[in-house]
């Protein structure tokens, strides 16, 4: 059958049948997944077209998984970050959804509070086991929409349910009618779905799940969960690591919309991040982040990066304060004690911070030729010199001219006598057998004596 993609202005194929495979033996594409091995990555070179989606969001898992990896937040401490989530979403609510556990009172207390709070962005939804008592609590305390594991390979089907794919169907769907008919919106996630045999399982189910959503009139949201952060986006690799096969899949084969698909991955083999803009590209409305990236084992994908690369794939932060993450890292360090490593792009202590001398001599000159963006402007982080054995003249010139705001006709140049003998002294430092960096307060010490000495302070 064909029908007129109005999007693409083509006729296109869109009947296609794949019927459940409901095999005796578990597929586990043990020529990929050999389990002595690190996990192969095949190809079969066919390409997908991009199908960007006419509207991308982000929604938010900071309260769900990215509890299960951490010490659990408090309930005063979920509020600030889902006001902050607020703040930083912007009257447009790029940042869509938030994510609840309600299994605690802790948890419970949160989610009631945020709702009281009244913001129509992030929605407060949660992720519960599929029993009708839980169900009917959800709809209770005024939440639309939550969330169900629906796991899809093999490895949970066969070895963790004990069930045939049919009845894992079965199973499934008599679970997502009755959250429907318990008034609330069904999100299926689809578990370690970059396991799972896509023609066999995946999308047979999803179609399921379609067909149950027209029957009932209630939108089946489907959530395609890359559990173990297996996903690739090589061109033409081979399913079901391939993350714009799976969405492309879904859309075109298991007539998933647009608007009803979302990524959720992990950062197992460093690939959360281009993963989750894959999604986007290839027709998925949502991607599914934590802040800070934290999350099960090496996390999930970090919201604030999703944040950026929404302004990169869009050309528009869309009303989004990019500031408040600068806020968000701030209250993780000093109010929830999280150590994030100085290196961690936007949020890391160094990550505007130069050392080299060559580079600060560039920064010196103009930020520009060093800076990623104005990271003053958009993150409220200043660039930043840390002088060490390194830095050389133009990175002691750059640090006093930050550090006492000296700017225009009052900026140090790199020749200055003071700029020399504060040089003189940091290189007199590590002639003697130092290895740290210096520290501001040490620096600061050195450059009043010294320009009190030239004449530049009283």
């Amino acid at each position: 059958m064909f029908s007129f993609n109005s999007r693409t202005n083509l006729l296109e194929r869109s009947e296609l049948n794949y019927p459940l495979q409901d095999v005796t033996e578990p597929n586990l594409y043990r020529n990929i997944y050999s389990y002595e091995e690190i996990p192969k990555i095949a190809f079969n070179h066919r390409i997908v077209p991009i199908d960007m989606p006419d509207e991308i969001w982000i929604t938010d898992t900071t309260f769900r998984d990215g509890q299960q990896s951490r010490e659990p937040y408090k309930s005063e401490q979920i509020v600030h970050l889902y006001k902050l989530l607020n703040k930083l979403s912007g009257p447009q609510g790029v940042i869509r959804q938030s994510e609840f556990f309600l299994y605690t009172k802790k948890d419970l207390d949160a989610a009631v509070k945020c709702l009281e709070l009244g913001y129509e962005f992030p929605e407060v939804t949660t992720w519960i086991r599929a029993s009708k008592k839980d169900f009917e609590m959800v709809k209770s305390i005024g939440i639309k929409e939550t969330g169900i594991l629906v796991s899809c390979s093999d490895y949970h089907i066969f070895y963790k349910l004990n069930m045939s794919r049919r009845q894992a169907v079965d199973h499934y769907i008599a679970i997502v009618r009755q959250c429907i008919e318990s008034g609330v919106k069904p999100r299926c996630h689809l578990e370690d779905i970059t396991r799972a045999d896509f023609y066999g399982f995946v999308v047979p189910f999803a179609n399921e799940l379609m067909k149950l959503a027209l029957e009932t009139g209630v939108p089946v949201k489907i959530r395609a969960c890359d559990t173990m952060g297996y996903g690739v986006t090589f061109p033409g690799s081979v399913l079901p690591r391939s993350v714009q096969g799976i969405i492309h899949g879904l859309y075109h084969h298991a007539h998933v919309p647009h608007e009803m698909l979302e990524w959720h991955g992990h950062n197992d083999f460093y690939r959360a991040v281009i993963n989750a803009s894959y999604a986007w590209l290839y027709g998925a409305s949502g991607v599914n982040c934590s802040l800070l990236g934290i999350g099960e084992r090496t996390g999930n994908t970090p919201l604030e990066a999703m944040v950026v690369e929404y302004a990169q794939l869009r050309g528009t932060l869309n009303g989004m304060d990019t500031t408040v993450i600068s806020e968000i890292a701030d209250y993780f360090r000093k109010e929830l004690k999280y150590d994030i490593p100085p290196m961690t792009p936007f949020v890391g202590e160094n990550f505007n911070v130069t050392r080299a001398g060559i580079h600060a001599d560039g920064i010196l000159k103009n930020e520009e030729i060093y800076n990623i963006f104005d990271t003053d402007k958009l993150l409220k982080r200043p660039v930043k010199i840390s002088v060490s054995n390194t830095s050389g003249l133009a990175g002691v010139a750059h640090w006093m001219n930050s550090f006492y705001s000296l700017s225009g006709d009052s900026a140090l140049d790199k020749k200055h006598p003071a700029v020399e003998k504060v040089k003189s002294w940091v290189d007199e430092q590590y002639d003697g057998g130092r290895v740290t960096v210096i520290s501001d307060y040490e620096l600061a010490k050195v450059s009043e004596r010294i320009m009190k000495e030239e004449g530049l302070i009283a």
